[in-house]
């Protein structure tokens, strides 16, 4: 069985570019911070990778795995933590850092457990944020790109488990 092939919203220059930039960004505001990236499983692994070779700042990772989509596409708004993270962020600088923020639920109950734990500080970045599709305020210090409300795949992105190897994002809905 063949799968169908997304079309392109961010091709693969795009998106090196702006994540080198986000790196440039953070290595200024981190110069002198040491700081812990927790990566949001398994869509953030693949930003994150590309992320840290343009961070030229001290940082250590952790990773935590959420549910909250399970194989849909829609968001249920129940957030699960699958895998917690293996160090604790007690007065450390925390850097989350998330492939995607749509309804804004995910990342609402993930700043809320991990405040929970007493950072020195707590700042978001995501490579991609879906504002049109927010459902409660949430703060995010660095942005890659603010995209339509499609359902996206790639670049660590994945429908049902398939297309996070693509090196580009692209959408599986019909246009």
């Amino acid at each position: 069985m063949t799968r169908e092939m997304p079309k392109v919203v961010l091709s693969e220059r795009q998106i090196r570019t702006r994540v080198r930039q986000m790196g440039e960004q953070i290595s200024r505001d981190y110069s002198d911070t040491p700081f812990v990236a927790v990566c949001i499983l398994k869509g953030a692994v693949v930003f994150l990778s590309d992320l840290c070779r343009s961070v030229e700042a001290k940082m250590e990772f952790d990773f935590m795995a959420v549910s909250s989509y399970g194989s849909a596409t829609e968001s249920s708004g129940e957030v699960r933590i699958l895998k917690d993270l293996d160090e604790s962020i007690e007065n450390k600088h925390v850097l989350l850092v998330e492939d995607i923020v749509d309804t804004g639920l995910t990342l609402r109950y993930l700043t809320g457990v991990l405040k929970g734990r007493r950072p020195a500080s707590l700042k978001v970045c995501c490579l991609l944020d879906k504002p049109s599709r927010r459902q409660v305020p949430v703060e995010i210090e660095y942005c890659g790109f603010c995209v339509p409300g499609l359902f996206l795949v790639g670049y660590g992105l994945d429908y049902a488990g398939e297309y996070r190897n693509l090196p580009y994002i692209g959408s599986l809905d019909q246009q």
